[in-house]
């Protein structure tokens, strides 16, 4: 299983979106609650978010390859799920 690191901000909306689709999913793919999602704050993180390549949050990376940047749809989070898990 790969890495998942999700950069957000504290009042970003779309962060919270992202947080609630994960949830959804979870639910329907009980596998998905065994992927470990680093959750960092960019403004509490300046030094990692400063080090990554993005603009928008949330932002997933796995392994270190972003895999989705921006406003999260149900089919790009679980993208990132599908990624972490993929050998």
């Amino acid at each position: 299983m790969k890495d998942v690191l999700m950069m957000i901000l504290e009042d970003c909306p779309y962060c919270h979106q992202a947080y609630r689709i994960m949830e959804d999913l979870k639910k329907e793919h009980p596998e998905y609650a065994e992927v470990s999602i680093r959750i960092a704050d960019e403004e509490k993180e300046s030094a990692l978010a400063d080090s990554l390549d993005y603009y928008y949050v949330p932002t997933y990376f796995v392994d270190g390859k972003k895999i989705h940047e921006g406003v999260p749809t149900k089919e790009k989070v679980q993208a990132v799920y599908e990624a972490a898990l993929a050998d």
